[in-house]
């Protein structure tokens, strides 16, 4: 193994071990009703915190901003999809578990599947389309035991399928304008969007030291350190090695939820949850099958 592969491996590692941790620090940010925070002072405290550290960035290295129709979409991707995503991914962190929340969202490499074989007519090989029946059936296991966190699983669903919107629309704008800049402009368009928001509700903030440091460590390390990581580490590996590796986030999640907040999933979840990952991988590791002309 060459030592660029080495530092690749590293950094997406590093990336996913950073998001990871995010539903941990979402439960501590919200830790008891005392403590004051909402979704909305979260989520604008989040992206407001790193949107200032990656334009500190963007200065120190001269990069060049966006413009255009590509500024105005990746605005779009920041102030419309990233928050509305953000939104129901926390959302599901308030109603249901961690662990469910973290496993639900790796439900998005199957809907961008879906989405580029319907709106690109993609062919799907026989692995992808032996990888979405898995996604499927492990789903349904996954949810099943809900029980009481009906709304959990509802908003643990819907941030999947804005994600997958993210992700289709990034891939078409973030090659154009780079990923340093654009990553920079959804951070911004993101806070601008929540800010806008205050006209019509006020944000509750945090009002505990801990759940303070909660959302600086879900702005500095599950949003910054994660981000910076994983492009930095596409500079070394390619976008399915990346994506493979990726899959380690919500093993991470569910780890860590069981550990430190103490949550446990029923035997029928693993493996509704396993098999969701093992559909992730299947997918990213399927060979690319040209659109016919």
């Amino acid at each position: 193994m060459t030592a660029q592969r080495r530092t690749g491996i590293f950094l997406i590692v590093l990336s996913a071990l950073a998001f990871g941790w995010m539903p941990i620090f979402g439960r501590w940010a919200y830790g008891s009703s005392a403590d004051g925070v909402d979704t909305q002072g979260l989520l604008l405290l989040r992206f407001s915190i790193a949107a200032a550290v990656m334009v500190a960035v963007m200065l120190k290295r001269g990069e060049r901003w966006p413009r255009g129709r590509i500024l105005l979409g990746l605005m779009a991707m920041g102030g419309l999809a990233y928050v509305g995503q953000a939104f129901c991914y926390f959302s599901a962190l308030q109603y249901g578990s961690a662990a469910l929340a973290a496993l639900l969202l790796y439900i998005y490499p199957v809907i961008v599947t879906l989405s580029c074989a319907f709106w690109f007519k993609e062919t799907l090989s026989r692995r992808t389309v032996a990888a979405l029946v898995l996604a499927c059936i492990s789903l349904l296991l996954t949810i099943g035991p809900a029980g009481g966190q009906w709304q959990g699983v509802v908003f643990g669903l819907l941030a999947p399928l804005i994600y997958s919107a993210y992700i289709l629309a990034g891939a078409r704008l973030t090659p154009l304008a780079g990923a340093l800049p654009a990553a920079t402009v959804v951070m911004l368009s993101a806070a601008a969007s929540l800010w806008l928001s205050t006209f019509w509700h006020t944000p509750s903030w945090p009002m505990s030291a801990s759940s303070w440091w909660a959302v600086i460590a879900i702005a500095l390390v599950s949003t910054v350190v994660a981000i910076f990581a994983f492009l930095a580490g596409l500079d070394y590996l390619s976008a399915s090695e990346a994506s493979t590796l990726s899959t380690l986030e919500p093993v991470v999640s569910v780890v860590l939820a069981a550990l430190i907040l103490g949550e446990h999933l029923s035997l029928q979840q693993w493996i509704g949850g396993g098999g969701i990952l093992l559909a992730a991988l299947m997918i990213a590791l399927s060979p690319v099958i040209p659109a016919p002309e």
